[in-house]
C-alpha cells in the first residue's frame, strides 16, 4: 500500500490540510448532493475551480450558493445527446481539466430504461460516464497531469459483469445491477489509466464507505432495517457509516495526493491504494470495446 497517516476516519479536510489547488480546474458529477457536494466544497476551499455538471441545475445553484468558484451547467448522464452537449460546452468555456470525478450515480433503483433502451444503472453510472470522459479527452490531455476518479463501492469477488444480458433484458434484479454498474467503474478506471498514463492522464477507482446520503433514496424504511443499517426508530447503525466528509475524503485523496503521481489503474480504500487488484486487465478491455461500441466513442483510437 501507499504510505500515508490517513485512514478510515480521515476527512476531506485532513487530506488536503495544506494543499493549494489554486489554478486548477476540476469536475465533479452530482457534485450538489451527499458524497459529491463534500468533494465540490473541500476542492473549491483548496482553491480549484469547480464545475458541477447537473442533473438539477437550480438545485444545485441553490445546493451550493455558499460556495465560491463554482460554476454548475446542465447535464444529464443517462442521455448521450446531452453528454455531447455538456462536452461542447465546457471545451469551448475551458482549456484544460485538471480532474474528474464520476461521482454521480444511481442505487437499487426499479427497472428503468433510458436512451436507447439502455438499464438506468449501466447507464448512468457507467457509461455516461465514460462517455463525458472520451468527450473531455482534449481538456484532460492539455492539463500538465490530470486524474480520473471513478466512485465505485465495497467491491465483492462475486460481482461479474453479464456479459450476456449486460443491458438485464431478461431478468432485472436491482442489486446486480447496481454492482455490474460499480464493477464497472472499477474496470473503466483500469482500462482509462493504461490508455492516459501517456499522456499525463492516471485514473483511479475509489470505495468510500457506508454513508447515508440521498443514494439509498430507492430503498425503503423496512428494506435498510432489515439489512440493518437502521433500526425501526431510524437510527443508523453504531460504527456502520461514516460521516460525509469521512466518505468524501478518499475520492478527494484520489484526485489530489502527490502520492499517486506514480501509480495509476488502481482501486482505493481508506485513503489508501490497496496491493490487491479486484480487476482483471482482459476484462477491463472487453468492457471499454463494449462501451465503445455502445456509444460509439474510443478515446483508445486516439491514445
Amino acid at each position: 500500500m501507499t504510505h500515508t497517516t490517513l485512514g478510515p476516519h480521515s476527512t476531506t479536510g485532513d487530506v488536503l490540510a495544506g494543499v493549494d489547488l489554486t489554478g486548477t480546474t476540476a469536475l465533479v458529477t452530482g457534485g450538489y448532493s451527499g458524497l459529491g457536494l463534500a468533494t465540490t466544497r473541500a476542492l473549491s476551499r483548496a482553491g480549484a475551480r469547480v464545475i458541477v455538471p447537473a442533473l438539477r441545475p437550480d438545485a444545485a445553484r441553490q445546493a451550493l450558493a455558499d460556495t465560491a468558484g463554482v460554476e454548475v451547467d446542465r447535464l444529464d448522464l443517462a442521455d448521450l445527446s446531452s453528454v455531447r452537449a455538456f462536452a461542447q460546452r465546457f471545451l469551448r468555456n475551458h482549456s484544460a481539466l485538471d480532474i474528474l470525478v464520476a461521482n454521480a450515480g444511481i442505487m437499487a433503483c426499479p427497472e428503468t430504461r433510458v436512451g436507447p433502451g439502455w438499464e438506468a444503472h449501466f447507464a448512468v453510472n457507467h457509461l455516461g460516464h465514460y462517455a463525458l470522459t472520451n468527450l473531455l479527452w482534449p481538456a484532460l490531455t492539455a492539463a500538465d497531469t490530470a486524474r480520473v476518479v471513478a466512485v465505485a463501492s465495497g467491491w465483492d469477488p462475486a460481482w461479474r459483469i453479464r456479459w450476456d444480458d449486460v443491458q438485464f433484458e431478461r431478468s432485472y434484479d436491482k442489486w446486480e445491477a447496481y454492482t455490474q454498474s460499480k464493477l464497472a467503474n472499477i474496470l473503466f478506471a483500469r482500462h482509462l489509466d493504461l490508455l492516459g498514463r501517456a499522456h499525463g492522464v492516471r485514473a483511479f477507482s475509489v470505495n468510500p464507505g457506508w454513508i447515508r446520503t440521498p443514494l439509498q433514496r430507492h430503498l425503503a424504511a423496512e428494506e435498510m432495517v432489515a439489512a440493518g443499517w437502521i433500526d425501526a426508530d431510524g437510527n443508523t447503525a453504531p460504527g456502520l457509516f461514516k460521516t460525509v466528509e469521512q466518505g468524501a475524503a478518499t475520492q478527494v485523496w484520489a484526485a489530489t495526493s502527490p502520492q499517486l503521481d506514480a501509480n495509476g489503474g488502481g482501486y482505493c480504500v481508506d485513503c489508501h491504494l490497496t496491493d490487491s487488484d479486484p480487476t482483471d486487465s482482459d476484462e477491463a478491455a472487453r468492457l471499454w470495446a463494449l462501451s465503445a461500441d455502445l456509444t460509439g466513442l474510443d478515446l483508445g483510437e486516439r491514445a
